[in-house]
């Protein structure tokens, strides 16, 4: 089988940001990330060495002359020692994955290695199962290609003739690579329309190889695997303040989205200080019920004698147009509000079902001598819940009796 993932950059934008800053903070840091099917799929047997071969693969994938320069202008936040000398000679290395597939076939998944080389397999290993499993299914041989551009066009306009400020983060669970490129295009058709009901605007992709290709800019900022980490080094109530604090410090204002729901709202809107909230120029809401999210943010801001009007707020948890153009609705100015949408735009097919796949940090360590810890991941939403559930137990006993 043809090999997948052919493009260095064919990842997301917070891959590369998360990794330089555990180059500066976290250089020698250690850690494991373990794959989750939250439909709990049985995958057809041989699928684990399908899968492994295209992993193997993944060694000859290389950055390219044209992906630095695009890198060098779009990615001013990253020095170019960086782009130019770090990821020109980065390489994949296969032997930090184990997969296997027990009789039933179900997969098992493990990436460990030094935090900054696994970091790079999330993606990788994400759209490739998407891809191979859609291409099992049927999905792709009967794929009608005017039909579902024709479907991608309809929503850009419906998107961006109701004031939509929208990006494409679907790479991980996209139908494939070609379907997303599609849907990246059709986009970009439909914002170069000189039409005077636009008045939305698609602002770009998360996916750094399409952003180059298409002449976007990349979207992102940073993963939750930064504060799950963090969470064994500071404890969960000061987590996310030093994770706001090391990130100000690297990126000196720029990439300043703030995902703060990785143990939950309460922890981080208990210690969040006036100065990190006038740093970082706004947050991503991922989970929750994101009406609910919007006031506690405002109540928030306006404790700290901040005008909420003036912080970004971003909306990424599984939504499709028509629940992002109700919240657009519901924020009505009160903030700057856009919206991240990824399975809906990259793969809302006819007749194809969606993968529920993650890649998440769940064991770490600060050095190669230093014992092991796991890593969790509480969120607002019970069904994002990850890691070892008694860690999850005992941490949101902690976090519970704090609120008391």
């Amino acid at each position: 089988m043809k090999q997948i993932i052919n493009h260095f950059t064919d990842n997301d934008l917070y891959t590369f940001t998360c990794q330089y800053y555990i180059l500066q903070k976290y250089p020698r840091a250690e850690v494991e990330y373990t794959f989750f099917d939250r439909n709990k799929t049985k995958y057809p047997i041989g699928f684990s060495e399908i899968l492994q071969e295209q992993m193997n693969g993944m060694a000859n994938v290389v950055i390219t002359e044209e992906e630095i320069e695009f890198m060098k202008k779009k990615c001013y936040f990253l020095p170019h020692w960086y782009i130019e000398t770090f990821l020109r000679g980065y390489r994949f290395n296969p032997k930090e994955l184990t997969i296997s597939q027990d009789e039933e076939g179900y997969l098992d998944i493990k990436v460990k290695g030094k935090w900054w080389s696994a970091i790079f397999w999330e993606m990788p290993i994400l759209s490739t199962i998407s891809e191979l499993m859609h291409i099992i299914n049927g999905d792709i041989d009967n794929y009608n290609a005017e039909l579902e551009y024709d479907r991608s066009l309809e929503k850009a306009k419906k998107a961006l003739t109701n004031g939509l400020t929208i990006s494409d983060m679907g790479t991980r669970r996209r139908l494939s690579f070609d379907h997303q490129d599609m849907v990246i295009k059709s986009f970009k058709e439909v914002q170069n329309q000189s039409w005077p009901n636009l008045i939305g605007k698609f602002v770009g992709t998360s996916n750094v190889y399409f952003a180059m290709k298409y002449d976007l800019t990349p979207i992102g900022t940073m993963s939750h695997q930064i504060i799950s980490f963090e969470e064994n080094v500071s404890g969960i109530f000061e987590c996310n303040h030093n994770v706001m604090n090391k990130w100000s410090d690297i990126y000196d204002s720029n990439l300043g989205v703030f995902l703060y729901d990785c143990f939950g709202d309460h922890v981080f809107f208990n210690n969040l200080s006036r100065k990190m909230a006038m740093l970082f120029s706004g947050v991503r809401v991922d989970s929750g019920i994101e009406e609910e999210q919007v006031e506690k943010l405002i109540e928030k801001f306006n404790q700290l004698s901040i005008d909420p009007s003036t912080k970004q707020v971003i909306f990424s948890n599984g939504l499709n147009i028509d629940r992002a153009i109700e919240l657009h609705k519901y924020v009505n100015g009160r903030m700057k509000d856009s919206y991240g949408i990824g399975t809906y735009l990259t793969c809302d097919v006819t007749n194809c079902k969606p993968m529920n796949i993650v890649v998440k940090l769940t064991k770490s360590r600060i050095t190669e001598y230093r014992e092991w810890h796991d890593c969790v991941k509480l969120s607002c939403d019970n069904g994002k819940t990850l890691g070892n559930k008694a860690k999850c137990d005992y941490l949101l006993s902690v976090i519970n009796n704090a609120s008391n």
